[in-house]
């Protein structure tokens, strides 16, 4: 049984600020209702640092002249195998990428732990800040920078005569878009006729968010975004 020395100790303190540090960035990803929340940032964290603590202080019972230790070897590892875990909360549907944040917070939480357990909690803190204010006062401060968006145009294809446009421009205006339908046409190639509709949406919010919700409405058979300058 290990006795609890000066060193198990300060060990133990570097644990407790990784985990409170990865639980505040999971309680703002919490908030934001993202797919992975307090639990799995607090974990990830707390792990990284455990893993960092084990690798720099766990084997000094075996060190020799013939045994060398090689802490950097597990801190790779535990990139690599963050990378791993943030790449499962990124997919993509109908051409649009959601999650890179998420999975780019994961990464961060992960170094803010390795940062604890190489015993540097002051620099620990001070990532915890930086990303704060990279996922607040930026994300904001983004709403007012030109949007790429501007020169997208999104096509619709909707079944005809079951009162989908109108559905579709209710959406649209719900989420804060101002629409204009730039030309339609109507496709019969069997069964019902369906039409499609180019249209331009202009609003403050991501023009992702449209297409995921245009996607889910009754009647809707394909959202595509493309640029002006598209064939």
């Amino acid at each position: 049984m290990q006795i609890l020395t000066p060193s198990t100790w300060t060990e133990l303190l570097l644990l407790l600020i990784a985990f409170v540090l990865s639980m505040i960035i999971g309680i703002e990803r919490q908030l934001q209702q993202k797919s992975a929340g307090m639990r799995t940032h607090t974990l990830v964290g707390t792990g990284a640092a455990l893993f960092t603590l084990v690798s720099g202080f766990g084997f000094n019972a075996v060190l020799g002249t013939d045994v060398n230790l090689d802490p950097s070897r597990i801190a790779a590892q535990i990139v690599s195998g963050v990378g791993f875990l943030g790449a499962g909360v990124i997919f993509m549907r109908r051409d649009v990428v959601r999650g890179l944040t998420t999975a780019a917070t994961i990464w961060m939480t992960a170094a803010i732990g390795m940062a604890c357990g190489a015993g540097m909690p002051l620099l620990a803190t001070a990532a915890t800040v930086l990303h704060l204010v990279a996922v607040g006062p930026f994300g904001r401060l983004a709403r007012f920078l030109p949007s790429p968006d501007r020169r997208r145009i999104l096509t619709v294809r909707y079944r005809d005569g079951s009162g989908v446009l109108r559905s579709i421009l209710a959406t649209a205006t719900s989420m804060g878009f101002e629409a204009s339908v730039l030309g339609t046409d109507v496709l019969r190639d069997g069964g019902h006729p369906q039409v499609r509709a180019s249209m331009r949406f202009r609003g403050r919010p991501p023009l992702q968010n449209l297409v995921l919700a245009l996607d889910e409405l009754d009647g809707v058979t394909g959202v595509r975004l493309r640029n002006d300058d598209d064939d």
